[in-house]
């Protein structure tokens, strides 16, 4: 009798055995061959904001852990993450389509794995009192920002369709100062993204006129930001990046469906940041995170192509990039 016992617990555990790993198998996971966590250093783009709420989510929720992976979400420091993830310092970060563009064009092997926000949502912000309701009104301003070529190339491009000349334009470089601050004292508008600044103003009770990008020009419509990584990890650990990506997926999802909770989160793992902020711009921008594509992160080739065609034609990059290498969305999750 205990001869059967025993046998029977031990073909028990073996099935046990069996199925766990035959799970791992179909989720890909992307555990070492010791069962432990795959360490995965993470470079955010700048201070902890609405664009990481999946992130931050995944990684409280225990998704990335699901997954296999202990994901180190990394601030920004004097290098970027496109350098980081070139260089290997950083398997994952966010970017930006104009940036990863860009490096791509320099040989940077960095590839864009999912888009955050479907659209841009960056807009050109001045308080209503200066009445810039138009791209004609722009001309005779002062225009706060990076001092950027694309900078101009871009309000240029707006200005243009409106017979307006951005040579009138009078462009201050401000750098990362305070948007407010520099508003009020020694520019007249300047390009944000709505859905912190934007929503930062609302809640400070200070009235903005927004002059969206994409509603003026179909070409700058880009992906910004996005989620990217470099083409070793893709080459070589095709498991992890499928694993990162269900995870985060699935975290940018609850961010969608769960905007209020997802906002808790966020403001647990970076307290100083001011709660009203957080949650309205939660609110604000968990619906445009998948916004009209058929499922979160999803991006275009033509899309990419459009805006591509738009940095040679305006010089700034200075060869064209082959698109299909610059993204992919070979690791999202598929969907029924």
């Amino acid at each position: 009798m205990k001869k059967f016992f025993y046998g029977l617990v031990v073909v028990l555990f073996l099935i046990f055995i069996t199925g766990c790993n035959q799970e791992d198998g179909q989720s890909g996971e992307a555990k070492s061959k010791d069962g432990e966590l795959t360490p995965i250093k993470f470079a955010l783009d700048w201070t902890p904001n609405t664009n990481h709420t999946g992130l931050y989510v995944a990684k409280e929720k225990g998704y990335f852990k699901e997954q296999g992976l202990d994901v180190e979400l990394m601030l920004p420091g004097e290098a970027g993450a496109n350098q980081l993830m070139a260089a290997g310092k950083a398997d994952f970060g966010v970017s930006f389509q104009e940036e990863l563009t860009q490096a791509r064009a320099e040989d940077l092997p960095i590839v864009s794995i999912a888009a955050v926000i479907q659209h841009n949502t960056a807009a050109y912000a001045s308080p209503v009192g200066k009445d810039i309701t138009e791209p004609t009104d722009f001309e005779g301003k002062v225009y706060g920002g990076y001092g950027t070529d694309m900078e101009k190339a871009v309000l240029g491009t707006i200005m243009k369709q409106h017979g307006a000349d951005v040579n009138k334009v009078d462009f201050l470089n401000i750098g990362s100062s305070d948007y407010f601050t520099a508003v009020k004292r020694d520019i007249d508008f300047a390009n944000i993204f709505y859905g912190w600044t934007g929503i930062e103003a609302e809640t400070r009770g200070e009235e903005l006129n927004a002059i969206y990008l994409k509603d003026f020009a179909e070409e700058l419509d880009y992906y910004t930001p996005v989620l990217a990584t470099n083409e070793t990890m893709i080459e070589e650990n095709p498991e992890t990046v499928k694993a990162f990506m269900a995870a985060a997926a699935k975290g940018y999802e609850f961010a969608i469906d769960q905007p209020e909770e997802a906002a808790d989160i966020l403001l647990k793992h970076a307290p100083d940041l001011d709660e009203d902020l957080v949650k309205n711009s939660q609110k604000w921008l968990s619906p445009r995170y998948q916004d009209d594509a058929k499922q979160w992160g999803i991006q275009e080739k033509e899309r990419w192509q459009t805006f591509t065609n738009w940095m040679v034609e305006n010089e700034i990059i200075n060869k064209d990039i082959d698109v299909e290498k610059a993204f992919t969305n070979e690791f999202l999750p598929t969907k029924e």
